[in-house]
């Protein structure tokens, strides 16, 4: 499984535009799953950086989970409302794996928890989602340069430039 920790020790530059947009938007993102009918799902989701782990967690019983349960290929973006991408912008992709993991369950209950979300200490959390990243890439514009950098787990960091 390549982790939220390995994306961030090879691309830390599009890891640090991930979390300072996942916080600017209250921890929103939009994730793309497959229906049954192999067209693509957008929900909204609040991800959660628990130890090294990515964790896609929410309300049980969901069409996006229930997505992601019979296809786990995800996509992942930052919420973006500047066309102009200022403070730029991420994406991450890979397959989500329901880990059930109740030492890690109960580290992102308390994560959760003590960041003032729902008290789930205690709760098996099913399913519970983790990242296993084939991907990410991020957008960047400064000086008139737009920089799109792409990562792959051991191929480091790619960058596209245009002006």
């Amino acid at each position: 499984m390549v982790t939220w920790k390995e994306l961030g020790e090879e691309a830390p530059q599009i890891a640090e535009i991930f979390v300072r947009r996942h916080a600017a938007t209250g921890n929103l993102c939009l994730l793309a799953t497959l229906r049954s009918d192999g067209y693509p799902r957008i929900s909204p989701v609040e991800p959660r950086i628990v130890d090294d782990h990515l964790v896609i967690v929410g309300m049980p019983n969901t069409t996006k989970f229930g997505d992601l349960g019979r296809d786990p290929r995800f996509s992942l973006h930052t919420a973006t409302v500047d066309p102009y991408v200022g403070d730029g912008d991420a994406k991450l992709w890979g397959d989500a794996q329901n880990l059930q993991d109740r030492d890690l369950q109960e580290r992102f209950a308390a994560d959760l928890f003590e960041h003032g979300g729902p008290d789930l200490r205690g709760q098996e959390i099913d399913p519970f989602y983790v990242a296993d990243l084939a991907g990410a890439s991020s957008v960047t514009f400064e000086d008139g340069q737009l920089t799109i950098a792409i990562w792959k787990p051991g191929e480091g960091v790619r960058a596209v430039q245009k002006t």
